[in-house]
């Protein structure tokens, strides 16, 4: 008998996005009234979550009108959703400010979408991203690149917790990878407009589908200071800095967290201190200890955000953003001394000491916990200089808003890869006389996938249009959140289809697993993003 399948039905995938939306709505008032996200945290979480995922759905209605098989991802991908968002409602309806059953008008649509011959339909049906032919152009380019340089290091540097090769740095630079978002004026490739945020989320997929260890990642760090300085900087450190960012001359890592303080950023005790230098420069002393500093050993210099105001009671008020640089150091840790700065007429040795923090995943780049005593650097290190006193909190979110797109780029480029890579396997692997891929099961598992993993892509091609213009700031956060969780899924049913050989590192199924759990951690923890930024953002929004 030959199962029929249905139409995609894109007005009514449009309606049943909007009947998701005014629920979402409806809980979010419900909990701007009952106290709040710091009150009703589960409700906050959930409502954060759902509301991420209606604004993925919304982004693909654009994108399900270009063809049949995007009408169909489009439709899926809702029908999916609002799955997700009566599970979190069933029982809870009364809490959500809402009556029983308000999705019953959309029972239907997901009937019909959510059917596992409709999802087993889209098994070998990714569809395309519908790039125009300059962004292709760079994708094309950044997924040769990974193909061919990156991904013959990719599980030798995983099983054996190395550096990033120097050859992915030096080639990445060639292709200008570290330029994109620095202005044209300073040496980088920036003209303003989409097609700088497009480009960054495109070449980051591309560099993560080979690896997000020794790839995806190496674009974000100098993506953050270089935002900082176009943010926050004097003239003559844009031009100081800028054009060694965009070379990789300078490669940086971030330092903000800290022991006691991760997304609590305003809490942080590291602290700089004017003192003069050892030929009686003006300049800063650092004193504290940061940790989970990515990339810390071979880095060229710390980004750092220190606390330059005494008086805790301004929190992120008194905080400043500096440029601290270093030797370049390798995975098994490092400690550099330089000439100290004169305090109390005294000269001091300052020091720096990086301890290698293992990790299960995501290896190559390596996390340090950072030791900083009496580390002094000149006054023209500090962002903004004067101006920039007591502004480096905010100079740095100009940095992790985009950074939280890019995460989300790289959990695409990590999704993408666990599908191509279970999808190969199930067409290859025989499971009593029957490719596996022919098991409805399987093949549900694999439209799945793909629909979330093209979700995610278009979303993320969403959220940097808006962000071209100046917008997008809550989109980035949701982009972040929703897509991250989703490729902890996508790559753990990848691992599932390849069975026994996907928990054996004889295939590099078992690396993405490990490698997507991070992305719900960095760049501003789930729970955080949702309750501290998602949540109270919509409650301001619906104000």
């Amino acid at each position: 008998m030959t199962e029929t399948i249905a139409a995609p039905d894109l007005p009514a995938a449009a309606d049943a996005i909007d009947l998701a939306d005014r629920v979402v709505g409806k809980a979010v008032r419900q909990l701007a009234a009952s106290g709040g996200p710091d009150v009703h945290q589960v409700l906050a979480y959930d409502i954060a979550h759902a509301a991420s995922g209606v604004a993925t759905a919304r982004s693909l209605l654009d994108y399900g009108a270009k063809g049949e098989v995007e009408a169909r991802i489009t439709c899926a991908f809702a029908a999916d959703m609002l799955h997700e968002l009566g599970s979190k409602l069933l029982g809870r309806e009364e809490a959500w400010g809402v009556e029983r059953d308000p999705l019953a008008d959309a029972h239907g649509f997901v009937t019909q979408f959510r059917a596992p011959e409709f999802l087993a339909s889209l098994a070998d049906q990714a569809g395309p991203r519908h790039l125009d032919d300059d962004m292709e152009m760079v994708a094309d380019t950044f997924g040769s690149f990974a193909a061919n340089v990156i991904a013959p290091h990719a599980e030798h540097v995983h099983r054996t917790n190395g550096d990033v090769p120097e050859e992915i740095i030096s080639g990445m630079a060639e292709l200008g990878a570290f330029g994109l978002s620095v202005p044209a004026e300073y040496g980088g490739y920036s003209e303003g407009g989409d097609s700088e945020y497009i480009a960054m989320v495109a070449a980051t997929e591309e560099l993560s589908k080979a690896s997000l260890g020794i790839g995806g990642s190496l674009i974000t760090r100098p993506e953050i200071l270089t935002r900082a300085l176009v943010k926050g900087g004097t003239e003559e450190q844009k031009q100081e800095w800028l054009p060694k960012l965009a070379t990789a001359e300078v490669m940086p890592a971030v330092a903000v967290t800290e022991p006691d303080y991760g997304s609590d950023v305003a809490g942080i005790k590291v602290t700089a201190t004017r003192a003069p230098g050892p030929n009686g420069e003006d300049g800063w002393v650092i004193n504290g200890v940061k940790t989970w500093c990515t990339f810390g050993a071979r880095a060229d210099a710390l980004t750092l955000l220190a606390r330059t105001d005494p008086d805790r009671s301004k929190t992120h008020r008194g905080l400043s953003l500096f440029i601290v640089p270093k030797p370049r150091g390798d995975s098994h840790g490092f400690e550099f001394t330089q000439p100290g700065p004169v305090v109390n007429g005294t000269e001091r040795v300052g020091k720096m000491e990086g301890r290698p923090i293992d990790t299960i995943g995501y290896r190559g780049m390596h996390s340090y916990e950072i030791a900083l005593e009496d580390r002094w650097v000149p006054a023209e290190n500090q962002v903004g200089m004067e101006d920039g006193l007591g502004k480096g909190f905010y100079y740095q979110m100009a940095g992790f808003e985009n950074g939280r797109l890019q995460t989300a780029a790289r959990a695409v480029g990590v999704m993408q890869a666990a599908y191509e890579a279970a999808l190969d396997y199930a067409e290859n692997r025989k499971v009593f006389g029957e490719a596996i891929i022919d098991y409805q099961l399987t093949r549900a598992k694999l439209g799945r996938m793909a629909v979330l993993t093209q979700a995610g892509r278009q979303f993320s091609y969403a959220v940097a249009t808006l962000m071209a213009k100046g917008e997008g700031a809550m989109e980035a956060s949701m982009v972040k959140a929703y897509v991250c969780k989703a490729a902890e899924w996508v790559s753990r049913e990848a691992m599932q289809i390849h069975g026994g050989m996907g928990y054996a590192e004889e295939f590099p199924v078992s690396r993405l697993f490990v490698d997507a759990r991070v992305l719900s951690i960095f760049e501003g923890a789930d729970e955080t993003l949702c309750l501290k930024v998602i949540a109270r953002q919509l409650i301001s929004a619906g104000n």
